[in-house]
């Protein structure tokens, strides 16, 4: 017997010894891929895929590709050790190593590596839940896939990248059904180009959506779907994620039993990922199934230890979902004190965790708001300095006219005057609309931002999301009209409908109004200056209406 036990070791190392020796060695690649030098991510992926979660190599790789002037592959390098670092909790080491990524990839002018660094920032904030910054690399990071005529596959991996960091940006808003709408957007990206992985992920997305809804069938055949995906591949944690959310749901319906077993088969695969999120769910799950087959005394160890893990790691849903099954557990048992304290911090934990992403939601639409007036304020001073010095240059001119005009022909000086000044009035003219529509964004976005902070304060999400919509596309069109002298009387009518409807917001929806005109009148044809009927419509408003009590026609 020991004769066996020393050659199953010895064949155990030998195993090991073979399986390194052929694996290629970091320098090995380097080298290769320095001659190479392939553009792309799926390129650079197959040379240095097996170094991708080592920390430390990507370091080297990316001082040797830097010095190398290789930008491809330090933008690559860059971006995978800012997702090693998200996927350890330092999200400020994960946005910095994302945002050098970002200068890397537009330098190389990579529109690929631009947007897959749009996208990974996006995720970091998201786990940062600042949900409003994620949500604007993502929109960036889709925006420029999109400007792309014949994107690579790259190209389109990214795109189906920020339509599901979207998504996951409307479950933690809670719009499940606007959320399974961005993930089949994803998936049928991932299908037209075989991207297997993607397809595991959207699958897992839409069976969380469908289980927050209580349609625990449907969640469980898309996470089965997930799972048979991610078996195929080969992708461990993609099977552990699968796993806890199908234990999950069979703990719901009354399965424990299957749930157990399901979890006792993936624990060496949950240890072996090392991911602390997914092992303290994995001994809660374990926990919370024995509390149901009335095994109180495992059913402890198990919660407590995957407490223990969550308090460790600061993981604020592993805490939350801890402290209910601990108080679940302490009611079954009689120990009714510990049930009560257990109970009341998971209800402050869930309070704070809501509050605070609210709180974050808010801010973040505060500092763009603020950034926003700076930068108007900003074009606003250099319009005005503009005006200031055409009219010292206006002044200038007319002392050199009039010098002139005793040298040339009186009538020939007159019309290049008249022409001049003409000239000259119109530009300030337009100067000043500009520094007029410039002047109104602040105010009123100032007004729109605390209607819509009132709705997510009082827990009203659909109508922020809504107003919120309505909001961006004024803004759009706004700034869309600023560079613009004119536009058509149907454009102004749809702007000015929009603006309505944001301003009714601050009289709760009181305001009746109507948009009618000429029906042999054609709209497109007709055009008037942008924003020409917004300060009479304020006027109305304010000055006519907001003192009215009652309905307001």
């Amino acid at each position: 017997m020991k004769k066996i036990s020393l050659f199953l070791v010895f064949l155990f190392a030998s195993t090991i010894a073979f399986s390194q020796s052929s694996k290629p060695s970091l320098q090995t690649q380097i080298d290769s891929i320095l001659v190479k030098r392939p553009i792309e991510y799926k390129g650079i992926n197959d040379y240095l895929r097996s170094f991708r979660r080592d920390t430390n190599k990507l370091k080297e790789l990316i001082t040797t590709f830097d010095q190398n002037n290789y930008l491809e592959g330090k933008a690559y390098s860059q971006n995978l050790l800012g997702i090693q670092y998200r996927n350890n909790a330092i999200y400020q080491k994960s946005i910095e190593s994302h945002k050098q990524a970002l200068e890397t990839a537009r330098k190389a002018q990579s529109i690929e590596f631009e947007v897959f660094s749009l996208n990974m920032l996006g995720v970091t904030y998201r786990k940062m839940d600042a949900n409003r910054t994620a949500l604007d690399y993502n929109q960036e990071a889709l925006a420029l896939a999109d400007s792309v005529e014949n994107p690579n596959l790259g190209i389109l991996r990214g795109t189906a990248v920020s339509l599901n960091s979207m998504g996951n940006i409307y479950l933690l808003l809670r719009q499940y059904d606007l959320a399974i709408e961005q993930f089949k957007k994803s998936q049928k990206i991932e299908r037209d180009i075989n991207n297997k992985l993607g397809l595991a992920i959207n699958y897992q997305n839409i069976g969380y959506a469908k289980d927050a809804q209580g349609h625990l069938e449907e969640a469980l055949e898309y996470y089965n779907k997930s799972l048979e995906i991610n078996h195929e591949i080969n992708n461990d944690f993609g099977k552990v994620i699968c796993n806890s959310s199908i234990s999950n749901i069979l703990i719901q319906q009354n399965k424990s039993e299957e749930a157990i077993e399901r979890l006792n088969k993936d624990f060496a695969t949950v240890k072996k990922i090392a991911n602390t999120e997914y092992l303290s769910y994995h001994y809660l799950n374990l926990g919370w199934a024995e509390t149901k087959l009335k095994r109180y005394k495992s059913a402890e160890a198990n919660l407590l230890k995957g407490l223990e893990i969550a308090k460790e790691h600061n993981l604020p849903s592993s805490l939350s979902y801890a402290y209910y099954h601990l108080s679940e557990l302490y009611q079954f048992t009689g120990s009714y004190r510990k049930a009560y304290d257990f109970f009341k911090k998971a209800v402050e934990f869930d309070d704070k965790i809501t509050n605070e992403r609210n709180i974050r939601y808010v801010n973040d639409l505060i500092i763009k708001y603020d950034s926003e007036r700076k930068n108007n304020e900003i074009k606003s001073l250099a319009k005005q300095n503009e005006i200031a010095q055409l009219q010292i240059s206006k002044n200038q001119n007319i002392w050199i006219i009039l010098v002139v005009s005793f040298l040339l022909i009186f009538t020939l000086f007159f019309l290049n005057y008249r022409q001049r000044l003409h000239e000259k009035e119109k530009r300030i003219l337009t100067l000043e609309q500009d520094v007029l529509r410039a002047q109104m964004n602040p105010h009123f976005i100032f007004n729109t931002l605390n209607s819509i902070k009132h709705y997510i304060i009082n827990n009203e999400q659909k109508n922020a999301v809504h107003y919120l919509n309505k909001f961006s596309k004024l803004v759009r069109k706004i700034l869309e009209y600023s560079s613009v002298k004119e536009i058509s009387l149907k454009e102004e009518l749809e702007t000015m409908n929009l603006y309505m409807n944001i301003e009714n917001i601050r009289f709760s929806n009181e305001i009746k109004f109507n948009l009618n005109t000429d029906e042999s009148l054609n709209l497109m044809q007709v055009k008037v200056p942008p924003l020409v009927l917004q300060p009479f419509l304020e006027n109305a408003i304010w000055h006519g209406l907001s003192s009215k009590k009652g309905e307001k026609l």
